[in-house]
């Protein structure tokens, strides 16, 4: 999961910046979402024998000035 905080007034800058920034690989599945603050959020799925320790792309940290604060990354695994 990568989440960021778009800066005042940057708000679909970011959104359309991050439904553009390309993966080295394909994921299973990617979606992408919005919040209120101008909050975006990427989801991606991967299929992985490695579970939460895998070697994984992910998005980059935007251009300078484009969010208010570093992008958070958490990794989540399906309990079932």
């Amino acid at each position: 999961m990568w989440e960021a905080r778009a800066a005042e007034g940057r708000g679909a800058e970011l959104l359309d910046w991050a439904r553009a920034c390309a993966l080295p690989a394909e994921p299973l599945r990617r979606e992408t979402f919005r919040a209120p603050q101008d909050r975006v959020l990427v989801l991606t799925w991967w299929e992985t024998p490695d579970g939460l320790d895998a070697e994984l792309p992910e998005l980059p940290e935007p251009e300078p000035g484009l969010t208010t604060r570093p992008v958070h990354r958490w990794r989540f695994e399906s309990v079932g």
